[in-house]
């Protein structure tokens, strides 16, 4: 049972991570609520977890704020997230699943691999520094590599990107992504931007491309 607890507290912490990582604009708390909808649990599961969380010190908890990590669960999550990062890798270039279907597989292979599996693993992948969704892979103590990136939605015209992760991890939506040659390393120009929150105009290979508002905020870029 303790080993279960452990488990589960563990995948929370990466997923806390993950979630406040893609707030935009930056948050300092992230609500129950969203963690709730996210991992598709009630909202009195959550509320339990969250406190098993904060007894261990890995969060705390504001009322009519919501969560943030501590130190200590930063470094939880982290660690957890290589783990599941690394997962990733494997399943796309050894396994060859397609990189829109893999988000699930690993989140339910992770938690039963051991250190010695994701050794294997990190050999085998010829010691990916990220995921196929383009998010930096942390070190075992739980640093990361900060990346210097913004939503394409942010972007004016004119300016010429590349593209660095996604904040989907839905399978169709990914597909869409793939199928209109945005995933990650691609580079591209913004030829224009509407008003409003209207489409973008983008150039890719020679080739233009329509997406919208929504769309492009799921994409974060690096201005070159």
């Amino acid at each position: 049972m303790a080993e279960d607890l452990s488990l589960t507290m563990r995948a929370y912490l990466a997923e806390i991570y993950r979630l406040m990582d893609m707030q935009h604009p930056p948050q300092e708390y992230l609500s129950t609520s969203a963690l709730s909808e996210l991992l598709d649990v009630t909202a009195p599961a959550v509320n339990r977890m969250v406190n098993r969380l904060k007894e261990q010190g890995m969060v705390e908890h504001q009322p009519y704020q919501g969560i943030r990590l501590t130190e200590k669960g930063r470094i939880g999550a982290l660690q957890e997230l290589r783990h599941h990062r690394i997962t990733e890798v494997f399943l796309v270039k050894i396994m060859h699943f397609k990189w829109y279907e893999i988000y699930e597989e690993a989140r339910r292979m992770t938690p039963t691999l051991t250190e010695t599996l994701i050794q294997r693993m990190i050999e085998m992948t010829d010691a990916p520094t990220h995921c196929p969704h383009g998010e930096p892979i942390p070190d075992a103590t739980g640093n990361i590599t900060p990346i210097d990136d913004v939503l394409l939605s942010t972007v004016e015209g004119g300016s010429k990107v590349r593209v660095t992760r996604l904040r989907t991890r839905d399978s169709d939506r990914l597909k869409y992504i793939e199928a209109l040659g945005l995933m990650p390393h691609s580079e591209l120009e913004v030829y224009h931007v509407a008003p409003f929150n209207g489409p973008m105009q983008l150039k890719l290979h020679g080739e233009y491309r329509i997406i919208g508002h929504n769309l492009a905020e799921l994409i974060r870029v690096k201005v070159s």
